[in-house]
């Protein structure tokens, strides 16, 4: 129970900010194949399937819950006032984070065209969704509480694609959402719910729809691509993370009042190789874990 609180607890740090995704964290942990095939299991297995998987899942979901509102109390004013710090630390998540990834999957790991196209594909993707967001560098002042058809399609689309990526070890979700304009506004908006002003509510049903639209349809794609296909998987993923560099540099450009992007000027070393501890903490709790089963 200790243990899945903790691990659910490691998911919503990392769901909660632009850089390693949720499922990174998970994949670091060593229980990322569990978590994928319970997810799967509460969608299509027999009762006695779910029951087990539920209670599994119950357990990373009451840390996963605790560390999530934990992290939104304040990241609605941190992200904005310390953006170059909070960056410098996502990328440290990141690049510590890709050998750790190589090293877990090395047997899965095969150089051909086929694998390289997918890696470059991961970048690809990830720069193309950063360069041509509308919103960056016109800020991000998404009035959520004026509800139209538009609104609401865009924002339960990207939360679909966001819990995809949380899903998904490779670029975060969170990160999506910064991609998309969102990231601040969705987490101002559950913040405002938090403190007991449900103006954002309704908006925020829209995208706790998105959610688990999201997951019910990619849990199998992921499960299958995993099974069937994990060394091309892995590539894209590697790659999805490698591109997500860019969408941390420019990340500062999709706030409510635009910044510039990351430099070297404005990029903090120190916070930077806190976040490489902090990847090789959790790298320590899964060896741990492993001591304990």
């Amino acid at each position: 129970m200790i243990l899945n609180f903790i691990r659910g607890f490691c998911m919503a740090l990392a769901d909660s900010v632009p850089g390693v995704s949720g499922g990174t964290v998970a994949f670091l942990l060593g229980f990322y194949d569990e978590f994928i095939n319970s997810l799967d299991t509460l969608i299509s297995g027999n009762i006695n399937e779910k029951k087990n998987a539920l209670k599994f899942l119950f357990k990373i979901l009451i840390g996963w819950v605790i560390g999530f509102i934990l992290a939104v109390s304040i990241l609605a004013s941190l992200f904005t006032t310390h953006i170059y710090k909070i960056s410098s630390l996502f990328m440290g998540f990141i690049l510590f984070a890709i050998p750790i990834v190589v090293k877990e999957e090395k047997k899965n790991i095969k150089f051909n065209l086929n694998n390289i196209i997918s890696g470059f594909l991961g970048v690809s993707l990830v720069v193309f969704i950063t360069y041509f967001n509308p919103i960056s560098g016109q800020g991000s002042s998404v009035d959520l509480t004026n509800l139209n058809f538009g609104l609401i399609l865009y924002v339960f689309i990207a939360a679909m694609i966001a819990i995809s990526a949380m899903v998904l070890p490779g670029i975060s979700g969170s990160t999506l959402l910064l991609i998309f304009g969102l990231y601040v506004p969705i987490i101002t908006a559950i913040k405002s719910v938090l403190h007991f002003d449900f103006a954002y509510l309704p908006i925020l049903i829209v995208f706790g729809f998105g959610i688990l639209a999201g997951i019910a349809s990619i849990v199998r794609i992921i499960k299958w691509s995993l099974e069937k296909h994990r060394s091309l998987v892995i590539f894209l993923i590697i790659g999805m993370m490698i591109g997500s560099f860019y969408a941390i540099i420019m990340g500062p450009q999709t706030l409510e009042i635009p910044q510039a992007p990351l430099s070297l000027q404005t990029f903090s070393f120190l916070w930077f190789i806190i976040g490489g501890i902090i990847i090789f903490g959790l790298q320590k709790l899964k060896y741990f874990a492993e001591k304990k089963k």
